[in-house]
């Protein structure tokens, strides 16, 4: 395994686990959907659509999308969702388990992250559940 998640995690080697293993430290880039550079949701897009899922193109699409889900029940391969512009959704990662998610920064690229840091608990929006239970007994769960 490339990083640890933390103990606990029904990430740890699924497959969605190996995609993201594989994008850690890749750098930031504005509309970036690929290996030589990620935008947050296009981070996500590109996670997804690697395990066969699909997901809209931009954050606010992507939190229009699946149920809403709250905080203390979420789940692997939930999406997280921030408001990190002052004006509604405008990054999104993907949670991992054990009260972290990967996500795509601008200053750090791609990145296993703390939802309990500070500035990501202040701008905390909400989270959608995107994957069926099937799905995600594929896909997320070890």
């Amino acid at each position: 395994m490339v990083f640890t998640i933390g103990a606990g995690s029904a990430f740890a080697d699924s497959k969605m686990d190996t995609v993201i293993a594989k994008t850690i430290g890749t750098t930031y880039k504005f509309g970036g959907t690929s290996t030589s550079g990620f935008d947050c949701s296009g981070f996500t897009s590109y996670v997804f659509k690697n395990v066969g899922l699909a997901l809209p193109r931009t954050s606010k699409a992507q939190f229009s999308v699946g149920t809403s889900v709250s905080r203390n029940n979420l789940r692997s391969g939930d999406l997280v969702f921030f408001n990190t512009f002052g004006s509604g959704v405008s990054h999104v990662g993907i949670y991992v388990g054990g009260g972290r998610f990967a996500q795509s920064s601008s200053s750090r690229g791609v990145t296993i992250t703390s939802l309990s840091q500070a500035y990501w608990a202040n701008r905390y929006v909400g989270a959608k559940r995107v994957m069926s239970t099937t799905a995600y007994k594929t896909v997320a769960y070890d």
